[in-house]
């Protein structure tokens, strides 16, 4: 896509404007849409010129796969070898919703969009619009999140319009993502179960479900040579200015941030911080996502409020990180992932 097109911003509820981007994947190009997660950069799943231009646009890296999504569950079956028993009773459970299945890969699917792998990470959808936009379309839709690689994800369509301005032709705005971070990724292609990247649905919903399976237990961006899914290899989620995750109790992770607020003289250092709204500093460089126990709220305000810090002039951010329970280990996942190796435990 050329860097020159006007990026425009489109109602979502309009079907004229579905039609539009559906016009736009027909003919090869790119448009971001809404899913219930966060936004997505869609290109024509089943088209390798299609799908480089998202590596592109993004400056994502090639080794990382993408996410394809459908409308219904019965269009899975051209896109995988075969359909494992599980795969229905998790579609029953989860979809449409915040669920991502890996499954063998038939050769109908660019290698580009597997990152050369044998199996293919698909999802239906939640949010109409995305589904609205699939059914007209008629094809698969690859999409990552939209915006540049290593950025936090985007929740608004003002999110996409500010990193992909001048990229593409369209963004369908259709409102705030209610889930605010990306799918769960379960890879269901072995004898069991294991989640690849935590998400929107969490590890007690599917075990609910499922019984046994496993977690992927890599503990570093440096421990994967080639990722399954996306968000696992790479920095991810990340403001402009290096941010390190403290993990403890939030009491002593609220005190830690505080003593490292300011220079040994007692002056600004610079220093801002992302903290929990029942344990946020009187500061005002602090930006606060959520209390402490609530993991939803933190879930759908973490990447906008990661996004404020740009604006900001700073030289460095601190984060208070959630439980690892329920969604807070989605949400303590994405913090850590954007802080790559600077993590911090608090024990005083």
């Amino acid at each position: 896509m050329s860097a020159s097109v006007e990026t425009i911003i489109l109602d979502a509820n309009k079907f004229k404007n579905i039609q539009l981007c559906a016009d736009v994947l027909k003919c090869g190009g790119l448009v971001a849409f809404p899913t219930e997660t966060v936004y997505g950069l869609g290109a024509n799943a089943l088209d390798e010129s299609a799908v480089s231009q998202i590596f592109t646009t993004k400056g994502r890296q090639e080794d990382n796969p993408l996410i394809v999504h459908v409308a219904t569950p019965d269009e899975v079956d051209s896109l995988v070898v075969s359909v494992p028993e599980v795969f229905w009773t998790l579609v029953k459970a989860f979809w449409p919703g915040a669920l991502t299945l890996v499954m063998k890969k038939t050769s109908i699917i660019p290698k580009n969009v597997t990152a050369g792998l044998d199996t293919i990470a698909v999802r239906m959808p939640e949010h109409p619009a995305a589904l609205a936009l699939i059914r007209e379309f008629g094809f698969p839709v690859a999409a990552p999140s939209a915006n540049p690689s290593g950025k936090p994800s985007p929740t608004k369509a003002i999110h996409v319009k500010s990193d992909l301005n001048g990229k593409i032709p369209y963004i369908l705005d259709g409102g705030d993502c209610r889930v605010g971070v990306e799918s769960t990724v379960l890879d269901i292609s072995g004898k069991t179960p294991r989640i690849l990247r935590p998400g929107g649905v969490t590890y007690s919903d599917i075990k609910s479900i499922l019984g046994d399976m496993e977690i992927d237990t890599a503990s570093s961006i440096n421990d994967i040579s080639k990722p399954m899914s996306p968000g696992m290899k790479y920095r991810h989620y990340a403001p402009k200015a290096p941010i390190t995750a403290v993990i403890g109790a939030p009491d002593k992770t609220a005190k830690y941030i505080s003593d490292h607020m300011y220079n040994s003289d007692g002056k600004d250092n610079k220093t801002v911080a992302l903290m929990f709204d029942d344990y946020a500093l009187p500061h005002p460089n602090i930006i606060t996502f959520g209390k402490s126990d609530d993991y939803k709220a933190q879930a759908v305000r973490l990447f906008d409020a990661l996004r404020k810090f740009d604006d900001m002039d700073i030289k460095s951010i601190y984060a208070q990180v959630p439980e690892e329970e329920g969604l807070g280990f989605t949400v303590a996942n994405r913090i850590k992932k954007a802080a790559g190796e600077s993590v911090v435990k608090v024990n005083y």
